[in-house]
């Protein structure tokens, strides 16, 4: 067993993959529950997709539960989301069910994969790119990322670029991706005032039913997702119910569908 030939074997395997992600149809930005339920549903219908994730694990604020107790709870409409990634639930009381959220994310996870999706962990979004399109407007581009250890030791290192046809920002309650194309390019968000209006305090119910109707391309190229769509648009958090989550993730990557076939129609 030779120790080089091991990571020959690791080194070569990953920068294939990680070159075949420079150029895709859809980048997620966040392996949260609503980037890789949205990564499930696209790479099921043969979308070439890319998921970007900062922290070494994925899952978001998913494997915590509420307050470390490792728990999730669904309403009606997540669980059965949660049962096409066969995840198991039990019912509660008053239309709510309770799932493992460890399983919740390894099934996200692993059925994503599964599916064709390429998910790279260690790695940040620092900033976009934008092209001026053919009727003169900007639209985003594709993703800059880096490794996240140089941002975490405060190191200046020029990153690399990824080119996709649709970004999707699922990076949870900091929007971080919304917030660079506001603050490079002004107040031009689709929301009241252009800008990002700010997640409020805690109301379920409400955030809950925000949530789908926040999920939409806030930026042209640019479509916003799960918490992230709540903060964008200044609705409510929801605390430790995901529902919402991974409702958010699949109508995501249905608007993402639509516009790729869209696009296509148009060539």
């Amino acid at each position: 067993m030779d120790e080089v030939l091991i990571s020959r074997a690791i080194m070569e395997s990953y920068f294939k993959n990680f070159l075949d992600a420079l150029d895709v149809e859809v980048a997620i930005a966040g392996a949260g529950p609503s980037g890789m339920t949205a990564a499930y549903y696209l790479a099921r219908e043969g979308v070439k997709i890319a998921v970007f994730e900062r922290q070494l694990r994925v899952g978001g604020g998913m494997p915590g539960g509420g307050m470390m107790f490792n728990c999730i709870v669904v309403q009606e409409e997540g669980r059965r989301v949660l049962d096409e990634f066969e995840v198991r639930t039990k019912k509660y009381k008053d239309g709510l069910y309770v799932a493992h959220a460890l399983e919740a994310v390894s099934a996200l996870c692993l059925k994503a994969i599964k599916a064709g999706a390429n998910i790279f962990n260690l790695i940040s979004v620092e900033d976009v790119m934008i092209r001026e399109s053919a009727s003169g407007r900007d639209v985003i581009t594709g993703l800059v990322l880096n490794w996240s250890a140089v941002s975490w030791s405060k190191l200046h290192v020029d990153p690399l670029t990824v080119r996709s046809r649709v970004v999707i920002d699922a990076t949870g309650h900091d929007g971080e991706v919304c917030r660079i194309v506001s603050r490079k390019i002004g107040p031009r968000l689709r929301t009241s005032t252009g800008d990002i209006m700010g997640e409020k305090s805690m109301w379920s119910e409400k955030g809950e039913r925000e949530i789908l109707e926040n999920t939409k391309e806030v930026y042209p190229g640019l479509i916003v997702a799960g918490m992230a769509a709540n903060a964008v648009f200044g609705s409510p958090r929801m605390g430790a119910i995901f529902g919402g989550m991974l409702l958010s993730g699949k109508r995501a990557a249905e608007i993402a569908l639509e516009k790729l076939r869209v696009e296509r129609l148009l060539k």
